[in-house]
C-alpha cells in the first residue's frame, strides 16, 4: 500500500513508518511545515521516501493520512484528489481539545465530515472532542523501545517539557519550583533555557533524543506534571527506560500508570512528596521502574501500534 502523509510529528511518524507499506512524504526546497520530507534527526527506513511537491499530481497512492486541517486543501491542490471522496482518507488527531467556552464543547474541524475516519491517539481525546458526524476510533501511541537503561545514579528528579514558559500551567510549569526545591529537578526539552533559575533547578536545552534518553535514565525518577495534553510521549519513553514515574492525574495520564509503576495524583502536595520519597529510596525506585517498563512495552509497543494501524487502513480501503 502507498500512503501519502506529512512529516508533522517526528516521534509518531518514527513508529508509523516501521510498518510494511510505502510511505510518501511531500518535500519542497524550503523544507517548511508543508514540505519537510524525511526526518533529519530520526532514523527512518528507506520505504519512507520523499516525493517532491511538484510531482504529487502524477504520483499514485492508495490512502492519505491527514494530521492537520489544512492538509485537506493541500491534497486537493497538489494531487487533484479530494480526501474521503476521490481517495480514502483518515485524519489523525494528536491533540486534546482546546476550544471555548468549555473544553468538552470543542467541535472538531472534521465534525461535519462522515467520509473521513477520525483517529484519536487517546480514549480521553475521543471522549472530550465533539466529533459530530465523523466516524471515530482510537489508536494509542506506539513508541520504539529505547531499552532498559535506568541506573538512577543521580539522586534527582527529571522531566521533559518543550516550551515550558510559553505553555505555562498547561504543562505544569508552575509545579516545577517546589519539586526542584525539595528533590532537585533537571528539565529537558526545547526552550527550557527560558525558565527562571529556581533553587534546585537545572536545564538541558534541546538534546538529541538518544542523549536525552541516556541522561534521563541516570536520574532517579521521572515527573510528568502536565495538566492538559494528549498522553506525553516523554512519559512513555521514560517508563520504557525503566524509570519510576510521578504523574499528575489529568487527561489520559490519569489511567495510564498502574500503582506498581509509580504514583498518580491530583494533589500538589503528594506530587512533591512522592517525588522526594523516590529520590530518597533507590530500591523502591528500581522496583517501580521495572514494572513501569513492562507496562509500557505491553501497552505502547510498536508491534501493537502497527497492528492497530493495519486494521484502520484495511477498514478505509476496503
Amino acid at each position: 500500500m502507498r500512503i501519502l502523509h506529512w512529516h508533522v510529528h517526528g516521534s509518531w511518524t518514527t513508529a508509523f513508518v516501521e510498518g510494511p507499506h510505502e510511505y510518501l512524504l511531500p518535500v519542497d526546497a524550503e523544507r517548511g511545515p508543508d514540505g519537510r520530507g524525511r526526518a533529519r534527526t530520526w532514523d527512518w527506513p528507506e520505504h519512507a521516501r520523499e516525493v517532491p511537491v511538484e510531482r504529487l499530481r502524477e504520483t499514485d497512492f492508495d490512502v492519505v493520512v491527514l494530521q492537520r486541517p489544512e492538509e485537506l486543501a493541500l491534497v486537493e491542490e497538489w494531487t487533484g484528489r479530494r480526501p474521503g471522496r476521490d481517495v480514502p482518507a483518515v485524519f489523525v488527531e494528536h491533540n486534546a481539545p482546546h476550544g471555548a467556552p468549555g473544553v468538552p464543547d470543542s467541535r472538531h474541524p472534521l465534525a461535519e465530515r462522515s467520509d473521513i475516519l477520525l483517529v484519536h491517539v487517546t480514549a480521553f481525546n475521543e471522549l472530550f472532542w465533539d466529533n459530530g458526524r465523523a466516524p471515530t476510533c482510537v489508536v494509542e501511541h506506539g513508541v520504539p523501545d529505547p531499552g532498559h537503561r535506568w541506573t538512577g545514579e543521580i539522586a534527582r528528579a527529571a522531566t521533559a517539557i518543550n516550551e515550558p514558559v510559553r505553555r505555562g500551567r498547561t504543562v505544569g510549569t508552575d509545579l516545577l519550583p517546589p519539586i526542584a526545591a525539595t528533590s532537585g529537578l533537571d528539565v529537558f526539552g526545547m526552550q527550557v533555557d527560558k525558565l527562571p533559575r529556581w533553587p534546585g533547578l537545572r536545564v538541558f536545552e534541546d538534546l538529541p533524543q538518544h542523549r536525552m534518553h541516556a541522561e534521563l535514565a541516570r536520574r532517579r525518577v521521572f515527573v510528568h506534571p502536565a495538566r492538559w495534553t494528549s498522553l506525553g510521549l516523554s512519559l512513555i519513553e521514560a517508563m520504557m527506560l525503566g524509570m519510576p514515574v510521578v504523574v499528575l492525574g489529568a487527561a489520559e495520564a490519569a489511567v495510564s500508570v498502574p500503582p506498581e509503576a509509580g504514583v498518580v495524583t491530583t494533589s500538589r502536595r503528594t506530587l512533591v512528596a512522592a517525588t522526594r520519597d523516590l529520590v530518597d529510596d533507590p530500591e523502591l525506585a528500581a522496583a517501580l521502574g521495572d514494572a513501569a517498563r513492562g507496562h509500557a512495552l505491553g501497552r505502547w509497543g510498536v508491534k501493537c501500534f502497527l497492528a492497530d494501524w493495519e486494521d484502520v487502513l484495511a477498514r478505509v480501503t476496503a
